[in-house]
């Protein structure tokens, strides 16, 4: 194997201080050890993929959105173009559990970046708010960074105007409002205009409900009566429901709005293909779940996993629906169509596992296959994995700063979420260790009590990975620990993959200084992959190392790209 010959200075630093040499491109983290700042661009992977809505054990959420706005300014200023496809890319492939983080930074551009960079911004609009819950929170986004010009006007109005008409009908009856937004805000704010007549009426519906005017503008010639006042003509419609039987979807909405029993509702479900959000609150039973899990997107269904139980659907001995159920939510080409992350899989089985909401609302009764099927999906929803056939320490940074919650999602914290994908790496590979640290290796070689082998397997449940993360003693972050624990053990590994939030401070030495031993000590090139959990710009991977990767965590794609990398793919 190729030998390792990077020349680090050979004294001992403790990582409250800089390496020798290397101050410049060292700083101090929020815990107050001395670390490498990351990349700008890698800075903005972290943000778009992590987010920053939550604090970390050191730095508050409004520190952490603060520095990433920042950092994102500097890099619209650099490079506009670049930040949008950075942003889009990301936002496509679905490799991040929230898409507001892609929606808050296109927002930023389409606001304070130049000419070409905020048409380019609003050009790329529909590819990043994919419904509209998306274009409120967009919406909200950017009238923080500009005002409603012409430009902004005519971008948001592309958003509507470029959608097939009957996806932009079942667009505007499921994603009505949020944020305080609605779809009736927006049209009046960028009075968007078509030649396309059941777009109008949909339109005309939104602004003015059934038996509204609607105002339009159109080329008129110059013998028509209104073209001396600027080819404005008023267009009343539709003057009842009856006018909307065209737009499906719309018509059986206002239908269910005078629904007087269940039965009516179901009919309208099974023949309009009604979602859930156009149905009134009160006939939310049974028959009606049972009516709408057919076509319920992925998405939805997982989130309505709790209430399909709840109300019965779900249940011990209901065998269609549990196996239809199982069947969707283990089909990859599926889970990969609807984008769905692994982080909402885990909050679904850590929701629906429990037996009841989030928020304490409603019980249920578990379904085994429904749990089995999610943890399925939640190794399903990673990007495809090729093992890399190499030797690999995985090592848990269980310090105290990691039992925070992650930020994008507050039911599980960022020391679970290590536990759960090093799980993933080890359902991959065959040759690997598992161990977690904290605390200080003082002494270097002899403070080794806070590095242990853990017991996780690939047969156990993702509870049971979770449960033994969780009952680990919390302790200072020394993120040297992992190297120290092979070299001092003897064990060779071909790779070190380190997760942690980079909080790094009670060593005696640098991580990178502990891999340079080792790797001295093994005769060969030992990778190191540092995969990080938070939003922060720092990291314990040398940038200027070819032999160590800075990845960010619960990225969809971070197995691959870590296995790819450890078997010298790149």
């Amino acid at each position: 194997m190729q030998k390792y010959t990077k020349n680090y200075n050979t004294r001992v630093t403790p990582q409250s201080e800089a390496i020798p040499g290397r101050e410049g491109e060292m700083t101090e983290n929020y815990a107050g050890g001395v670390v490498f700042k990351i990349d700008d661009w890698k800075m903005l992977d972290r943000f778009l993929i992590l987010g920053s809505d939550a604090p970390t054990y050191y730095a508050s959420a409004r520190k952490l959105t603060r520095n990433n706005a920042m950092n994102i300014v500097d890099l619209i200023n650099e490079n506009a173009l670049r930040v949008v496809d950075t942003i889009v890319k990301i936002s496509v492939d679905g490799r991040a559990p929230n898409n507001d983080p892609a929606l808050f930074a296109l927002a930023m551009v389409a606001g304070i970046g130049d000419a070409e960079g905020r048409k380019y911004a609003l050009d790329n609009l529909s590819k990043v708010a994919r419904i509209g819950t998306h274009l409120f929170h967009f919406v909200e986004y950017v009238e923080a960074f500009r005002g409603w010009g012409r430009g902004l006007r005519s971008g948001i109005a592309k958003w509507y105007t470029d959608m097939a008409v009957d996806k932009l009908a079942y667009q505007v009856v499921k994603y009505q409002s949020r944020d305080g937004w609605s779809h009736r805000d927006v049209l009046r704010k960028i009075h968007a205009q078509t030649s396309n007549s059941e777009m109008n009426k949909i339109f005309a519906w939104v602004t003015h409900g059934v038996g509204g005017e609607h105002t339009i503008k159109t080329d008129l010639p110059a013998t028509h009566p209104n073209a001396a006042i600027g080819g404005t003509v008023v267009k009343s419609f539709p003057h009842d429901i009856d006018d909307m039987k065209a737009i499906d979807i719309i018509y059986a909405f206002e239908l269910a709005k005078k629904a007087t029993s269940e039965k009516e509702i179901v009919n309208l479900i099974k023949q309009y293909n009604l979602p859930r959000e156009a149905i009134p609150t009160h006939f939310m039973g049974k028959e009606v779940y049972s009516a709408l899990m057919p076509n319920m997107g992925m998405t939805a269904l997982i989130r309505n996993l709790g209430n399909l139980s709840k109300v019965g659907v779900l249940e011990a001995g209901n065998f269609d629906e549990i196996n239809f159920v199982v069947d969707k939510l283990t089909d990859v080409e599926v889970l990969s169509k609807a984008r769905i992350h692994p982080l909402q899989v885990l909050s679904a089985l850590k929701t629906y596992g429990a037996g009841r909401g989030f928020k304490g609302s409603g019980v249920w009764q578990i379904v085994p296959q429904i749990v089995d099927a999610l943890e399925k999906a939640f190794h399903l929803s990673f990007k495809n994995i090729v093992p890399s056939g190499k030797r690999i320490l995985i090592a848990l940074d269980v310090s105290a700063s990691m039992t925070v919650p992650l930020q994008s999602n507050p039911l599980i914290s960022a020391r679970e979420a290590s536990g759960l994908m090093a799980m993933v790496t080890a359902r991959t590979e065959k040759n690997y260790t598992v161990v977690g640290f904290t605390g200080g290796s003082r002494f270097r070689e002899q403070d080794l009590g806070n590095i242990s082998l853990l017991d996780i397997s690939p047969t156990q449940s993702m509870e049971q990975v979770i449960s033994t993360i969780s009952g680990l003693p919390f302790g200072g972050t020394d993120c040297a620990l992992p190297a120290i624990w092979a070299r001092s053990n003897k064990k060779d590994y071909d790779a070190i993959v380190i997760f942690t939030d980079s909080e790094t401070w009670a060593g005696s030495i640098h991580p990178i200084q502990a891999m340079a031993e080792y790797r001295k000590q093994v005769g060969h090139d030992v990778k190191m992959v540092v995969v990080g959990l938070t939003s922060t710009g720092f990291s314990i991977a040398d940038p200027t190392d070819p032999s160590s990767l800075d990845v960010v965590g619960f990225d969809s794609s971070s197995p691959s790209i870590i296995s790819d990398f450890v078997a010298d793919k790149f």
